[in-house]
């Protein structure tokens, strides 16, 4: 039962990511061809794709909030690959992720045209990164973000590093804080958290042979950024997402980042 099970859902996700294979040719023909999709489109596609891509998922997912209807920066806590997907669903966004996913085969291409910024460990890069997100928002594009900088188990929030929600001071945009919260058998799901040396195929198979587990993406109230050093905002940021999750603020000490 739990072969076909696998076999199953790896034929529908092998038809979604056909599906975003047709989308990246059309998109390189149209460029090839002079008449190339505008970002908002492509992001439109995008989180079209991220639908499809979060359905063929074994995921029963419920939405908690209300959707901002201003474009904000947005923060989550940070579990596993499955969290874009998840959040991209939402409505068209843009991503800050790693270096590395641009050379992702297809996946990273998608990424960039998409509207994703890609950010180098210790590139020492930070005032370009702060412009980087601060030109997103002054174009109204809506930005998610993964302070924690890296995944966890979701039994935890790390601290957010506020160098990244510096961009929404200069801009004076609100920021939107999103828990994401997976669920097993009345606990934390042991099987979605992708941390330490796990890979993508292996990951996926585990998720794949089990049932399906439920994933609550809470939308917390806005955060204005007026008047608050970056520091401050990431803390705020923080607790909010870790008192959705756990229940209480966590006791943590304000650090410059």
């Amino acid at each position: 039962m739990a072969q076909l099970r696998v076999l199953a859902r790896l034929a529908r996700l092998s038809m979604v990511l056909l599906l975003g294979l047709g989308m990246a040719s059309l998109i390189a023909v149209g460029e090839r061809l002079g008449c190339a999709a505008s970002l908002a489109l492509r992001q439109r596609w995008a989180c079209w794709f991220m639908q499809r891509l979060a359905a063929a998922l074994p995921f029963e997912v419920r939405v908690l909030g209300e959707l901002p209807r201003q474009p904000m920066l947005w923060v989550s806590n940070h579990v596993s690959w499955t969290d874009i997907p998840l959040l991209g669903m939402l409505l068209p966004l843009s991503f800050l992720s790693k270096a590395e996913v641009r050379q992702w085969p297809v996946a990273g291409w998608l990424a960039q045209k998409a509207g994703t910024l890609f950010i180098r460990r210790g590139g020492g890069d930070a005032q370009r990164l702060r412009e980087q997100i601060a030109g997103q928002l002054s174009e109204a594009r809506p930005l998610l973000i993964f302070p924690e900088g890296t995944t966890t188990d979701g039994r935890q929030v790390r601290t957010f590093h506020g160098r990244l929600l510096a961009g929404a001071i200069d801009r004076g945009v609100a920021v939107q804080p999103v828990a994401i919260e997976y669920l097993r058998d009345d606990g934390p799901d042991p099987l979605a958290p992708f941390i330490g040396d796990d890979d993508l195929v292996s990951h996926l198979l585990r998720l794949f042979a089990q049932p399906k587990a439920q994933v609550c993406i809470h939308l917390l109230t806005p955060i204005a950024s007026a008047g608050l050093e970056r520091a401050a905002l990431a803390h705020q940021a923080q607790q909010a997402i870790h008192r959705a999750l756990f229940g209480v603020a966590e006791s943590l000490r304000v650090q410059a980042a």
